[in-house]
C-alpha cells in the first residue's frame, strides 16, 4: 500500500511538473500558422484567431487545431519572419474588422487571377459553438468576395470553444486571409536542440501531416535524425541527407537543399528552441513550402531578440499568469478550490499533492521563488484572491534564501490592499520563523496557523469547505 500511495504522489508530482515546464515554455515566443492541406481548395481561407494564434479548423479533416506551447502570438508574424529568410510561406495577411477584410481584398491580393477561381472563389470556415450557427464545422463558401465581408462579421466578436480555450473559450478578434496552396506531397520537418549532441538536431520524415509520434509509430524507418556540429554549422551534406530523406517528388533538389539552410540559419540567428514545420509540402508548382509551422523561441535570448518578443499578445493569455510573469511569479492556474503560495517548485508540488490526499483540489501551483520581495508576496495575493473559485488560501514557507519575516510582512500588507474573503492556512518553518510568527501574530489578522505540512493541508481542506 505505501509503495502504491508513493506511486500516485510520485505521478501526481511528475503531471504538475510536467504542466509547470510546459507553462514556462508559454512565456517563449511562438508562432503558428497553419494553411489548407488539400489540393483542390479554394482561393481564400479564413481561420480563426485562437489563443494568439490563427488557425484554419475544420476546413478539411487533415487540419488540426493545435495549442500553443509558449507565450501566444500572432501566426502571420511568424510566417513574415521565415518570409524574411527568404522561406516560401504563402502569402496572407491578419483582419480585425470588416473594413479591414475589404482593404486585405483590395490591396493584398489586387489580381483578379489571384482572388478567383470559377465557381469556389474563396472558403471560409470557423469553429464556433454559438447559438447563431447550425453546422459549427461547416465551411462557409460563397461566390462573391464582398460575401467574405458579411462571414468575418459573424465570427469577429464571437466566442471560440475547443479543447485549448476551455468552456469559456476565447473571443475572436482577428480572421486572416491566406492565399490557396495545392499541396501534392505532405512532409514532416523540425530542428530541436539534442543533449546527445549538444547541438541542433535535424529530423525529418517524407511523411507528414500528423503528429510527429503518430509518424514514429507508423513510419519508424522513413524518420531521419542529422545531429547538426554547432560550430560548423550546416553544410551542403548536412542539408543533403535531410532532402534526400524527404524524398521529395517533383520540388527541385538544389533549391530544397537552400530551404534547408535557410530554415537552419532562421533557427540559429532567431535562437529558437524548436522549428517544427508540419507539413513541409511540395506544391502544384513544384515548390517546397512552410504550409504549417510552429516556433519556440528561447526567453533567455529576449534581450537580443527585442523585436520578436515584443510580438506577445498578452490580451491571449490568462491575466492572472500575465500578472504572475509581471511580478516574476512562476504561476499556474488550475481549477481547485484551494489557494496555494508556496516557495519552491518541489514542495510547491508536494502541498498541492497532500491537498489532494487530504480530498480538496489545488487552485493554483504558485512558486514565489527564494529571493521574493515583500511587493511579490503582496502581488501573489492579488492573483490568488482574483480567482473567484478560490475557497481558502495556503501559505506553505520553508525559509531558506526566503524569509519568514519577508512572506509574513508581505500576507499583512497584502491584507490591507485586499480584500481577503476567504480562510487563509499559513504554515512557517526556517529562517527568521519566530519574527514572521510575531508579526502576523501582531497584525491582528484572522490566521489559521500550522504546525507541518500535513496539518496545513488538511486545515485547507476543511476551511475550504465550510
Amino acid at each position: 500500500m505505501v509503495r502504491g500511495s508513493l506511486g500516485k504522489l510520485a505521478s501526481r508530482a511528475l503531471s504538475v511538473a510536467g504542466r509547470w515546464q510546459h507553462q514556462q515554455l508559454r512565456r517563449l515566443n511562438i508562432h503558428e500558422y497553419q494553411v489548407p492541406l488539400a489540393t483542390q481548395i479554394p482561393q481564400f481561407a479564413l481561420p480563426i484567431f485562437h489563443r494568439g494564434s490563427w488557425n484554419f479548423v475544420g476546413l478539411i479533416s487533415e487540419v488540426r487545431l493545435k495549442d500553443l506551447r509558449f507565450w501566444d502570438c500572432v501566426g502571420l508574424q511568424g510566417a513574415e519572419l521565415m518570409g524574411k529568410y527568404g522561406i516560401n510561406v504563402p502569402k496572407g495577411t491578419a483582419a480585425g474588422s470588416v473594413q479591414e477584410v475589404k482593404d486585405a481584398l483590395k490591396n493584398v491580393f489586387p489580381s483578379e487571377k489571384e482572388v478567383t477561381v470559377p465557381g469556389l472563389p474563396y472558403l471560409i470556415c470557423f469553429i464556433l459553438f454559438t447559438p447563431w450557427i447550425q453546422n459549427a464545422r461547416r465551411p462557409w463558401i460563397g461566390s462573391e468576395a464582398e460575401e467574405a465581408e458579411g462571414i468575418a462579421s459573424k465570427m469577429l466578436g464571437q466566442i471560440l470553444v475547443t479543447k485549448q480555450t476551455g468552456p469559456e473559450g476565447k473571443i475572436v478578434s482577428k480572421v486572416y486571409l491566406c492565399e490557396k496552396l495545392s499541396l501534392t506531397n505532405e512532409m514532416y520537418f523540425a530542428i530541436t536542440l539534442d543533449r546527445k549532441s549538444a547541438g541542433p538536431l535535424i529530423i525529418a520524415c517524407s511523411k507528414g501531416g500528423t503528429s510527429i509520434e503518430d509518424l514514429a509509430e507508423k513510419y519508424p524507418d522513413m524518420i531521419i535524425k542529422v545531429p547538426i556540429d554547432v560550430f560548423k554549422g550546416i553544410t551542403d551534406e548536412d542539408a543533403a541527407k535531410v532532402v534526400d530523406g524527404l524524398a521529395l517528388k517533383a520540388a527541385d533538389r538544389q533549391s530544397s537543399i537552400e530551404q534547408i539552410k535557410k530554415l537552419y540559419e532562421l533557427f540559429c540567428r532567431s535562437d529558437c528552441t524548436l522549428l517544427e514545420i508540419n507539413p513541409l509540402a511540395e506544391t502544384a508548382d513544384n515548390k517546397l513550402v512552410a504550409a504549417d509551422a510552429k516556433l519556440n523561441f528561447d526567453d533567455n535570448a529576449a534581450f537580443r531578440q527585442k523585436e520578436i518578443f515584443a510580438l506577445r499578445d498578452t490580451t491571449q493569455e490568462d491575466p492572472r499568469e500575465v500578472a504572475a510573469a509581471k511580478a516574476d511569479l512562476n504561476y499556474i492556474g488550475l481549477d481547485g478550490e484551494i489557494g496555494c503560495m508556496v516557495n519552491g517548485a518541489g514542495l510547491a508540488m508536494a502541498t498541492m499533492d497532500i491537498i489532494k490526499l487530504h480530498g480538496g483540489t489545488p487552485a493554483n501551483f504558485l512558486d514565489v521563488g527564494g529571493s521574493a520581495s515583500e511587493g511579490q508576496v503582496v502581488e501573489a495575493f492579488k492573483i490568488l484572491t482574483s480567482d473567484d473559485r478560490v475557497k481558502a488560501i495556503l501559505v506553505n514557507i520553508f525559509g531558506g534564501i526566503m524569509k519568514c519575516d519577508v512572506i509574513a510582512s508581505g500576507i499583512v500588507n497584502a491584507a490591507k490592499q485586499v480584500d481577503l474573503k476567504v480562510p487563509v492556512v499559513v504554515r512557517l518553518e526556517g529562517t527568521n520563523v519566530d519574527q514572521g510568527k510575531r508579526i502576523l501574530k501582531e497584525s491582528g489578522m484572522t490566521l489559521i496557523t500550522a504546525e507541518d505540512l500535513d496539518d496545513a493541508a488538511e486545515k485547507a481542506v476543511k476551511a475550504s469547505v465550510k
